[in-house]
């Protein structure tokens, strides 16, 4: 342990569904203990997600990270914006150039596409995945004909929904096409996202930390998906979900004991900042 505590946490960067979260979408007490007390040790907090704020929020609150300075990356990594003000910190739309060459490749491969603002989630055509989607993040969705219309007026990222089988032919397509001039990532098996080119929780943590004057051997990230890859590779003490995916554990400098829904990234807070502070 000491060996991995080389510095002292000084800023904690959690993901939140399958990680913080509770497979039901609820966080447990213990989880709520353990970053207040790490929040009120001095660590800075940041909760990251493919969500967009508005979608965090309840979270935000139950944590009583509306009250005092914290920090949400929000989707994956597009918008950074201050817990406890709303104030932007930063934010990165996606090139319109881009939006429509992906609403072209969606015209020809037959793909749906859907895309947050507002509150709401507006998608090209109704599919199940989007009710999935619905369900997770509790946003209203509204089917709109002119969808690229509407996202060329700006947006942080489209979405793919669609079966696994569909979303690899697809991801393989779009990586062909863009090459390296996108940010292209799997939240879940079933949501292929795309925001604009070097966009996601890594680059965006590195913001906050430079905003903060802190280093990546300051902070710790917990995360299990593998849109939660870039962020654990910069962060001094990267941690993977015991319930994640494989390739982040392959990659990540400690993997929890137990999954999301046995407090496993509580532990990890105990163990790691708690008990080293108090």
């Amino acid at each position: 342990m000491e060996s991995i505590l080389s510095n002292k946490v000084r800023m904690l960067a959690l993901d939140l569904d399958d990680t913080l979260l509770h497979s039901d979408h609820s966080i447990s007490s213990r989880t709520r203990n353990a970053v207040r007390r790490t929040e009120q040790a001095g660590v800075t907090i940041v909760l990251t997600s493919g969500r967009i704020p508005e979608a965090m929020d309840r979270y935000v609150r139950f944590l009583d990270l509306h009250k005092r300075p914290a920090y949400l990356i929000s989707n994956n990594g597009a918008l950074i914006t201050e817990s406890h003000t709303g104030n932007i910190v930063h934010e990165t739309l996606l090139d319109p150039k881009t939006i429509i060459a992906v609403c072209d490749l969606a015209a020809s491969e037959d793909f749906p596409l859907q895309m947050y603002a507002d509150n709401i989630t507006y998608i090209s055509r109704h599919n199940e995945y989007s009710d999935i989607d619905e369900k997770l993040t509790g946003l209203r969705q509204v089917v709109v004909e002119n969808f690229c219309d509407l996202a060329g007026y700006g947006c942080y990222k489209l979405i793919i929904p669609g079966a696994v089988a569909l979303l690899d032919n697809v991801e393989s397509i779009i990586r062909t096409y863009f090459g390296d001039e996108i940010s292209i990532f799997r939240s879940r098996k079933h949501f292929l996202q795309i925001a604009s080119k070097n966009t996601n929780k890594g680059t965006a943590l590195a913001k906050i930390a430079g905003i903060k004057g802190m280093g990546a051997e300051e902070t710790m990230a917990i995360g299990d998906s593998m849109n939660d890859e870039a962020m654990i590779r910069w962060a001094g003490i990267g941690v993977a979900m015991a319930n994640g995916d494989e390739r982040l554990k392959n990659i990540a400098k400690l993997v929890t004991d137990k999954t999301n829904d046995e407090d496993g990234a509580a532990e990890i807070i105990e163990k790691y900042i708690l008990s080293h502070s108090e």
